[in-house]
Protein backbone atom coordinates (compact mmCIF):
# COMPACT_ATOMS: atom_id res chain seq x y z
CA UNK A 1 0.00 0.00 0.00
CA UNK A 2 2.16 2.81 -1.27
CA UNK A 3 -0.40 5.60 -1.50
CA UNK A 4 -1.88 6.38 1.92
CA UNK A 5 -4.57 8.86 0.87
CA UNK A 6 -6.17 8.71 4.32
CA UNK A 7 -2.94 9.59 6.12
CA UNK A 8 -3.73 6.65 8.37
CA UNK A 9 -1.19 7.33 11.11
CA UNK A 10 -2.22 10.96 11.47
CA UNK A 11 -5.91 10.06 11.41
CA UNK A 12 -5.45 7.28 13.98
CA UNK A 13 -3.66 9.73 16.29
CA UNK A 14 -6.63 12.11 16.17
CA UNK A 15 -9.12 9.30 16.76
CA UNK A 16 -7.09 8.02 19.72
CA UNK A 17 -7.07 11.53 21.20
CA UNK A 18 -10.86 11.69 20.90
CA UNK A 19 -11.27 8.24 22.45
CA UNK A 20 -11.45 9.51 26.03
CA UNK A 21 -14.67 10.74 27.70
CA UNK A 22 -12.99 13.76 29.29
CA UNK A 23 -11.52 14.83 25.95
CA UNK A 24 -14.91 14.57 24.27
CA UNK A 25 -16.35 16.77 27.02
CA UNK A 26 -13.56 19.29 26.39
CA UNK A 27 -14.45 19.33 22.68
CA UNK A 28 -18.05 19.96 23.69
CA UNK A 29 -17.06 22.94 25.87
CA UNK A 30 -14.80 24.42 23.18
CA UNK A 31 -17.53 24.32 20.53
CA UNK A 32 -18.79 27.56 22.06
CA UNK A 33 -15.40 29.28 21.67
CA UNK A 34 -12.04 29.83 23.25
CA UNK A 35 -11.68 29.09 26.96
CA UNK A 36 -8.92 29.15 29.55
CA UNK A 37 -7.77 25.97 31.24
CA UNK A 38 -9.36 27.17 34.48
CA UNK A 39 -12.70 27.86 32.77
CA UNK A 40 -12.73 24.39 31.21
CA UNK A 41 -11.81 22.84 34.54
CA UNK A 42 -14.68 24.70 36.24
CA UNK A 43 -17.26 23.66 33.63
CA UNK A 44 -16.18 20.01 33.79
CA UNK A 45 -15.77 20.13 37.57
CA UNK A 46 -12.45 18.33 37.25
CA UNK A 47 -9.00 19.01 38.61
CA UNK A 48 -7.10 21.59 36.56
CA UNK A 49 -4.03 19.32 36.29
CA UNK A 50 -6.12 16.53 34.75
CA UNK A 51 -7.84 18.92 32.33
CA UNK A 52 -4.48 20.41 31.37
CA UNK A 53 -3.13 16.94 30.57
CA UNK A 54 -6.09 16.15 28.32
CA UNK A 55 -5.80 19.54 26.59
CA UNK A 56 -2.16 18.74 25.86
CA UNK A 57 -3.11 15.42 24.25
CA UNK A 58 -5.72 17.13 22.05
CA UNK A 59 -3.26 19.86 21.10
CA UNK A 60 -0.55 17.33 20.25
CA UNK A 61 -3.03 15.51 17.99
CA UNK A 62 -3.69 18.73 16.07
CA UNK A 63 -7.26 19.16 17.27
CA UNK A 64 -6.74 22.31 19.37
CA UNK A 65 -4.84 25.57 19.11
CA UNK A 66 -3.54 27.29 22.20
CA UNK A 67 -2.19 30.68 23.13
CA UNK A 68 -0.62 31.99 26.26
CA UNK A 69 -1.61 35.32 27.75
CA UNK A 70 0.45 36.09 30.81
CA UNK A 71 0.12 33.12 33.14
CA UNK A 72 -3.07 31.86 31.47
CA UNK A 73 -3.35 29.42 28.57
CA UNK A 74 -6.38 29.57 26.28
CA UNK A 75 -7.53 26.76 24.00
CA UNK A 76 -9.84 26.65 20.99
CA UNK A 77 -10.74 24.15 18.32
CA UNK A 78 -8.51 24.26 15.25
CA UNK A 79 -9.86 26.52 12.53
CA UNK A 80 -12.05 24.53 10.14
CA UNK A 81 -12.40 21.52 12.45
CA UNK A 82 -16.01 22.22 13.42
CA UNK A 83 -18.84 22.68 10.96
CA UNK A 84 -22.37 23.56 12.02
CA UNK A 85 -24.82 22.61 9.29
CA UNK A 86 -27.95 24.76 9.30
CA UNK A 87 -31.19 23.10 10.36
CA UNK A 88 -29.34 20.22 11.96
CA UNK A 89 -29.07 19.15 15.59
CA UNK A 90 -25.53 17.88 15.11
CA UNK A 91 -22.15 19.48 14.52
CA UNK A 92 -19.40 17.78 12.55
CA UNK A 93 -15.75 17.43 13.49
CA UNK A 94 -13.84 17.21 10.23
CA UNK A 95 -10.62 15.34 10.95
CA UNK A 96 -9.54 15.30 7.32
CA UNK A 97 -9.65 11.53 7.02
CA UNK A 98 -13.16 11.21 8.43
CA UNK A 99 -15.96 13.27 9.90
CA UNK A 100 -17.64 12.70 13.25
CA UNK A 101 -21.15 13.83 14.06
CA UNK A 102 -21.52 15.35 17.50
CA UNK A 103 -24.96 16.28 18.90
CA UNK A 104 -25.38 19.90 19.91
CA UNK A 105 -26.10 20.68 23.54
CA UNK A 106 -26.99 23.90 25.28
CA UNK A 107 -23.99 24.97 27.34
CA UNK A 108 -25.58 28.21 28.57
CA UNK A 109 -26.43 26.63 31.91
CA UNK A 110 -22.95 25.13 32.34
CA UNK A 111 -21.19 28.37 31.40
CA UNK A 112 -23.45 30.57 33.54
CA UNK A 113 -24.64 32.69 30.60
Amino acid sequence: MGDDRLQSEHCAEKLRALGDPTRLKIIDVLREGERSVGDISDVLQQDIVLVSHHLGVLHQAGILDRKKQGRFVFYRLKEGLLSKPEKSDTDHLDLGCCRLEVPRVNLDVKLNK
